[in-house]
């Protein structure tokens, strides 16, 4: 009997894991590697910096984006590039990875720009400050169903955690 439930809190585990974790965008090098390339964050504020990484390629990346100037990338590194000022909040831009500047080792990776809600101050006051805050890309891309999901399986396991020890506490008999 308990390798039944040591089974299913295994597969439950596993299940949550597959269905939480987040999709893999193939980048295939001229070698035939899958890596992947990296915008990070995922979601930046008008003049922010982000960092590219493009791995798996031999020689130099390029990426380049319409919200920064196109840069290179040297193999096994990262490189920063500074979004534009005047970059539009609430869009979605593309950034396009070339490996080794081969047509066929093309990738492209979504940046997102922040909106900034500025208010007036009061005559007087100081200017407020801006505060960046946020999961650092934990849930980007996490769709309604993939967290209902989530959700669901982290119910059913808790139920199962308080239904198991229950029972022991029941076979006991103290």
């Amino acid at each position: 009997m308990r390798a039944v439930r040591i089974a299913s809190v295994a597969l439950l585990g596993a299940v949550a894991l597959a269905l939480t974790a987040p999709a893999a965008t193939p980048y295939a090098s001229p070698r035939g590697s899958t890596t992947g390339p990296a915008v990070t964050p995922s979601v930046i504020a008008p003049g922010g910096q982000v960092t590219l990484t493009a791995q798996g390629c031999s020689r130099a990346a390029a990426a380049r984006s319409d919200v920064f100037d196109s840069v290179n990338i040297p193999p096994g590194g990262s490189v920063t590039a500074t979004v534009a000022e005047d970059a539009v909040g609430d869009s979605v831009h593309e950034v396009t990875f070339i490996c080794n500047s081969s047509p066929t080792a093309r990738a492209k990776v979504a940046l997102t720009i922040a909106t900034i809600a500025t208010t007036a101050p009061a005559a007087g006051s100081p200017a407020p400050e801006a505060v960046q805050g946020g999961l650092g890309n934990g849930i980007a891309g996490l769709n309604t169903a993939e967290a209902a999901g989530g959700a669901a399986l982290l119910v059913v396991a808790a139920a199962r955690a308080v239904v198991v020890t229950r029972r022991r506490k029941q076979g006991r008999g103290h």
